[in-house]
This record gives C-alpha cells, structure tokens and sequence, in this order.
C-alpha cells in the first residue's frame, strides 16, 4: 500500500495492513517518531518477506474514501505546480482532521444531524424574485449545461456591478440542488463570505449549507468538511482552500468575483483556486459559472477566443443607472505648503454633506491602512524605516506605534529623533484611520466609520460593522479595498477614491488591471438602489486611458488595449510564466543561488527564456533578503516539461547553497 508523500518528502510512502484498502482511504501512520495523516494512493499484494519490512498502518479512519475525482484533482495540481502529492492531498485536508482519532471521528458524526438531498423534495426557504431577460437567458445556459452529452465549455459570467449576477448562481444551484447535486460556490475574500451565505441560507435554507474558510475554528471547519465529504451539505460556500472540498456528488461550480488575486494562494502550494474550479469542472464534466463585472485578462481573452461562453448582463437589476463618473485633478487643488498628500477638494466635502443632510451615504476608498505612511523629521528629514526591511513603519495613532506591515515589528513612537533628537516630528501622506480623522473634522454631524485590516480585527467585528452600515447608522464609510469588493449597500450613493495613482505606475505589469478592477468595483457600490449614484476619483493623470476607459465604464475597451500592449510585451495571457523565489540572510547568497538555478535551466531547455535573478520589490523582510528569478515560454506545454526536469535539479542546487534559507516555485505567479 502507497500513500503520498508528507509535506517535505519527495516520494510517496508503503506501509503493510492486513487487507487491500480502497484508494482514497484516510489511515493513521508512523512518521518517525509521529504518527500522522496519510491517504491510501494505491494498494498492491506484497509478500510476507516484503511485508515485514515495512512499518503498519496504525488505523483506519472511519470515513468513506476519497472520491477518484478528487484524487485525480489533486495529482494533476500537485504536477502543474510542482508540489508534493502529499503536500497537496494533506493541505486540502481540514486541521482537525490531522489530529482526529477513529474514535473521536466516530462520536462527531453520530453527533451531526442527517440532511435531505434534494432541495426539490423540501422546497425553497423562500421565493426568488422575477429575472431579466438577461438573467434568464443566462440561467438556460446554466441548466443546459446539466442534460447528458451537452458540452460544457466554461462559462463567463460578464456583469455590470448591481446586474443580478449573484440572483444567477441562486437559480443554477436550485437547478442542480432539484437534481440531488452538490454545489461549490467560491469566492475571494472571507470579509464576503457572511452576505453571500445569507444569501444562499434566505434562498435554500441554512441547514443545507456550509462554509470552508480560515476564519473558522479547527472544529467547526472539521464538522462543515465531514458534511460535504458524506454528501450531507447540498451547498459548500468558501474561500480557495475549498475548490479542493471533498465532494462526492459535484453538480456545478460558481467562482464569484473570479478576477481577484486572492484566488492565487501566495504561500506553500502556490496554486490558483480558480483554475483548479475550471479544471475540477472539467475532469467532473459539471457546469462552471465565473463571475466578474471586471474579468482576468486570462479570462476574457479565454471568451474572445471561444474557449469560455461569455454570458452578459449588460444592465443593473430594474434598469437602475450606473453611477456617473467625475475625475477630479489633484494638480489644480489648493495644497498647505509642506503638505504632501494631495488633499481632498472641498466640492467632494461638500458633496458627502449633502448625501448626509438627505440620509444617504458616502463610502470612501483609500488604499492605506494606519495614520501615516511614514513619520519624518522636520530638521534631518530622518524617515521612521523599519530596521528589519526594505520598507516604513507605518505610523498608527490610535495606540501611539510605528509599526511594519511586512515584519510586524512594532515600537513606541519616539518623542524625539532618532538621528538628531528634533522634537518636530511630522507624519506624512494619509492613510485610513488619518482619513477618517478629517472627516470627523471637516463633517462634525456626519458619523464616520473605518472598515479595514486593524479595526477588523476582532471575530465578529466585521459582521458587526457592516450590520451599522447596512441599517443606516453610518454616514461615511471610510475603507481600504475590503470595502470595495461585493458588498450591497443600499444606502450608497457616493463613492470617492482617493489617491489611486500610487498603483498606476507599479512595476508589476497587472497593476493597472487590477487599479481598473477595484476602482469599477468601487463604483458599483454606488446608486444600487437607484437614483443618482456618483463617482468621485481623485488623481493626478485625469487624461490617463485607464481613467477615461472608467468615465465610460467601458471596461471591453480598456481590456483590448491592455491586450494589445500584453500581446507585443509577451506578457501572459500569450505568455506563460514561473517564478523562483529564494531567500538568505546574507543579500548575495540568494542571488548566486537562483543565477546558478537560471544556468542550469538554460542548459536544460534553452528555447526558454531564462532571466537572472532580481531583488524582490521589498528586497528584505525580517532581516532576510529575497530574489525572484523568472522563467518565461511561450506555450505552456514546454514550460511544464521543463520545470519537471528543472525541478529535481534545483533541489540539489539548493542542497549546495547551505546560505538559502528558503526557495519556492510559483507557477502562473500573479505578480513580479
């Protein structure tokens, strides 16, 4: 009997059990001096010699297998992205489950409750509104895709904010619920996670559905697992780490707000959740539904070629109006001398009062957490940088701190300089909780609530937050990105993004994709309950063709001519890429180590583009220094053949360069 690899190991595992097991098997094995998870990958007769060689299964858990779907799910990304086996099949396993005994197992599941398999037996907890025309037409796709034999291309769910996209995936999954089929739903953020669930819970019941997200407890993300590995759970509704959910009976796969980067998993297997749904569908021959009023580049040019089906909703939901759009210039507003950040026009200010004084709101973007980017002394212009990186501290008032964002080191802010011992001591730029400060000034009737990583914090918090927010208890809404993304605010009809500039000019060539993305997800918080929503962005580059592409809401265009400049770039989607990242404590030993890595790939596959090694855009973080070395093919299929034999290679390179701390692939990386 085979089981793969734990993390850190490179082959898969045998161990002896008296009996043939079904592959999929979750058992209890002896690691050294631990005894740990392992999954039954293949089983085969062995001698009594060859038996007694081997170390014994220490115990069956009391489960049903892991399906071959997944299984086969789970070999093809652990070869895609270069990963272990069982590093993947183990990572895709709930906490809890590590450490779960047979019979700890055995006492939760006689503890959870049966549910029914089919919402068409039970009836819907309550009834949904009238479609569109195009809502319908879209849903007929959907459905169509269930009948036997039909095709099944991937489908685009192209939306404008506030069209009903969401109203869409509610009828497929009753479709595929009236069929006895389990539905995965996935979206990017956890902070979206509590509105959409509510959602499905009004529609279908909560009984029938379950989450899977980091947010939740070891035992609860345990006991939401078990239900949808036994069938139980009808809807399964969660972050990426659930497109590897064990699911016995898949029938469709939505993926909301697909193009967000958050579906790219940074750390240990690298993987994009959302390709993993596209090919989960693929492999199960079951509908997937990608969501997105912004699609990737990937994706849209995926519909342009034929690949996916794009489904449109070209309008809001009761033919309510898109927010008009109005840029402001911060070049020809009024700055106090020595301040830096570009202020906030007083036509704006006035703007927010008015939505107050008719009991609407306002919801304003700023991409910055904290007070202040930076503190800086006014006589030897010493800057409060972090001794451990390449970055700030960020100066955050409300406990007095500068603290680093990257390393978490965090320190009292000194009442004097450092290097000279001034007492004038200023911060500089603006960030969330400095922004909402002024609005308390410059409005004093209004009532003004952040909503970003450090006031968040807190379990419930959140919840909690946007409960106030929802029921009119806010004026002004002042948030980092999380505020931008999905959330219905009825009560919006004002949205400002300040400072947007700062990603215009990034060095990462899907930065402007991504600045258009949030900004027209931005928007579309404003006027979904009709009226007249408005738009305020404040920038320095009004004329820029990423700003007027948005005057126009035009996103078609702005994705053809980021296409075009990607097409003569050789930037992927006609590209392919992969990143090795290394770090060292000393600056050079990361870059010697991936230059010798890049050597090696160009002797192995020179028709390759192999390119040296570069610091990352924060070269050191925690007192160590880290590089990025890229590899780039023009078809995917060569780039594949040459990380497998890459791979192993540089295992033994990094074996020699004791120095490197750290290394890691990152396949299809969505940022350099």
């Amino acid at each position: 009997m085979s089981l793969p690899q734990h993390a850190g190991l490179d082959t898969a595992l045998d161990y002896r059990y008296g009996e043939a097991l079904s592959p999929g098997q979750l058992v209890r094995v002896p690691l050294g001096r631990r005894e740990v998870l392992g999954v039954v990958w293949a089983s085969e007769l062995l001698s009594e010699e060859e038996a007694q060689a081997l170390k014994p299964v220490q115990a069956l858990l009391p489960l049903p297998a892991l399906d071959a779907g997944w299984r086969r799910l789970v070999a093809f990304a652990a070869g895609y992205y270069q990963r272990g086996l069982g590093e993947f099949a183990l990572q895709a396993l709930p906490v809890g489950l590590h450490q779960a005994t047979p019979a700890a197992l055995q006492r939760r599941q006689r503890a959870m409750p049966q549910v029914a398999h089919s919402v068409g037996a039970a009836g819907l907890a309550s009834e949904p509104p009238m479609l569109n025309e195009a809502q319908l037409a879209a849903v007929a796709a959907v459905c169509a895709q269930f009948e036997p034999g039909a095709a099944r291309p991937p489908l685009l769910l192209w939306g404008v904010t506030g069209s009903g996209k969401t109203e869409v995936y509610l009828h497929a999954a009753a479709e595929a619920l009236a069929r006895g089929l389990q539905v995965l739903v996935l979206v990017p953020e956890i902070n979206l996670t509590p509105q959409l669930e509510a959602r499905f819970a009004a529609r279908f019941g909560a009984e029938r559905l379950v989450t899977l997200h980091s947010a939740l407890t070891p035992a609860r993300r345990l006991r939401h697992w078990l239900a949808a590995h036994r069938g139980e759970a009808q809807l399964v509704l969660g972050t990426r780490l659930a497109v590897m959910a064990s699911l016995p009976r898949l029938g469709l796969i939505v993926v909301d707000e697909e193009h967000d980067a958050s579906f790219k998993a940074q750390d240990g297997a690298r993987h994009s959740a959302r390709d993993l749904a596209v090919l989960r569908a693929a492999q199960a021959e079951v509908p997937v539904l990608l969501g997105s009023a912004t699609p990737s580049l990937e994706t849209w040019q995926h519909s342009l070629s034929g690949r996916y089906h794009r489904l449109d909703l070209p309008q809001r939901v009761n033919a309510a109006p898109l927010p008009a759009i109005r840029l402001l210039d911060t070049t020809r507003l009024p700055r106090s001398k020595g301040v830096a950040q570009p202020p906030m026009a007083q036509a704006l200010i006035d703007a927010m009062e008015q939505r107050r004084l008719r009991g609407e709101q306002s919801l304003l973007l700023l991409n910055r957490r904290g007070y202040a980017p930076v503190l800086q002394c006014g006589a030897c212009a010493w800057k409060s940088d972090c001794p451990h990186c390449s970055a700030w501290r960020v100066f955050h008032k409300g406990d007095r701190t500068l603290r680093c964002h990257h390393c978490g080191f965090t320190e009292p802010v000194p009442k004097r300089c450092p290097d000279c011992g001034n007492t004038d001591i200023l911060p500089v730029g603006r960030g969330t909780e400095r922004l909402a400060e002024q609005i308390g000034e410059w409005l004093p009737q209004a009532r003004v609530l952040r909503l970003d990583a450090d006031t968040t914090r807190a379990v419930g918090s959140l919840e909690a937050q946007l409960a106030q927010v929802h029921a009119g208890e806010v004026d002004v809404v002042v948030g980092t990105q999380m505020i931008a993304k999905g959330h219905d605010f009825r009560r919006v009809s004002l949205v400002a993004a300040l400072n947007p500039d700062t990603m215009l000019f990034s060095s990462d060539f899907r930065a402007p994709e991504r600045l258009f993305a949030l900004l027209l997800q931005a928007a579309g918080r404003a006027g979904r309950a009709g009226g007249g929503g408005e738009v305020w962005i404040q920038t320095g580059q009004p004329q820029h063709p990423l700003f007027q592409a948005l005057l126009r809401s035009d996103y078609a265009g702005f994705a053809s001519q980021q296409l075009e400049e990607r097409q003569a770039a050789g930037l992927p989607p006609f590209a392919h890429l992969a990143l090795l990242r290394a770090d060292s404590r000393e600056q050079l030993q990361a870059r010697d180590f991936l230059a010798a890595c890049a050597e090696l790939g160009q002797q192995l596959a020179p028709e390759l583009s192999w390119y040296p090694p570069v610091p990352h855009p924060v070269a050191r973080v925690a007192n160590q220094w880290r590089w990025q070395m890229l590899v780039e093919s023009p078809h995917r299929p060569p780039l594949q053949r040459a990380l497998q034999a890459w791979m192993p290679e540089v295992l033994q390179l990094a074996r020699q360069h004791r120095g490197v701390l750290r290394w890691a692939i990152d396949v299809d990386p969505s940022g350099i």
